[in-house]
């Protein structure tokens, strides 16, 4: 009988034995919106995220929003990670982005499967270096990079395959780290541009090419 861990393929190169300790685990459905943890909780598990899309967020003491980083299947949580391994608690809020499965690992099983199995010890700090490249990469949009190319990023990123954003503009503001306004102004310009159409509960992007341009320029 094939196992989740089975049709998991980033964990494909873990040994058996870990993949027996990981089998007996069982995933977990977390409904959308549900929050996964809050500033100040301690870990309480490791997170293998099967299906789904997880945002950890930073809030300011000004209440302002900003999207840190994102975790997608084959992705692990920095702040996870740093609290199972080394109890420290978290700063961020993480919130499921939309239905996920995810399997919770717990504190001993983890800290066995990374004294035993290099594989697996493998597959987490590579996640984790992936994860530092995502801070890195926002700390850099926020200070060097225009709104612009931010806003046309975020849209191409976030587009279905029908070129739909089902984000609102705050959503939107929080990803990029500006102020709602900000967005709606800079939608509104691309609104006249006809690079996007601003739709009920959704923006459809018109102009790719165009948009992909900007997120490589940042001009407008």
């Amino acid at each position: 009988m094939v196992g989740w861990a089975d049709q998991a393929g980033f964990l494909a190169d873990i040994d058996d034995e870990a993949r027996r300790a990981l089998e007996a685990l069982k995933p977990m459905h977390v409904p959308a919106r549900a929050t996964l943890f809050r500033p100040g909780d301690a870990a309480q598990s490791f997170v293998i995220l099967l299906s789904g899309r997880i945002g950890v967020y930073l809030t300011g003491r000004n209440g302002r929003e900003l999207l840190l980083y994102s975790v997608t299947p084959g992705e692990t949580c920095v702040q996870t990670t740093l609290g199972v391994l080394g109890g420290a608690p978290y700063t961020g809020e993480a919130v499921a982005e939309n239905d996920l499965v995810a399997v919770m690992v717990p504190p001993a099983v983890f800290e066995r499967l990374m004294a035993s199995s290099p594989a697996f010890r493998a597959f987490v700090f590579k996640a984790f270096a992936d994860r530092l490249g995502d801070l890195m990469f926002v700390l850099e949009q926020v200070a060097f990079v225009k709104v612009e190319q931010r806003l046309a990023h975020a849209l191409l990123e976030r587009a279905d395959d029908e070129g739909r954003v089902t984000l609102t503009h705050q959503e939107l503001a929080v990803v990029i780290g500006t102020a709602r306004e900000v967005v709606s102004r800079r939608l509104e310009a691309l609104a006249s541009k006809g690079v996007v159409a601003s739709e009920r509960g959704q923006i459809r992007i018109i102009e790719k090419g165009e948009l992909a341009r900007m997120a490589r320029a940042g001009e407008l």
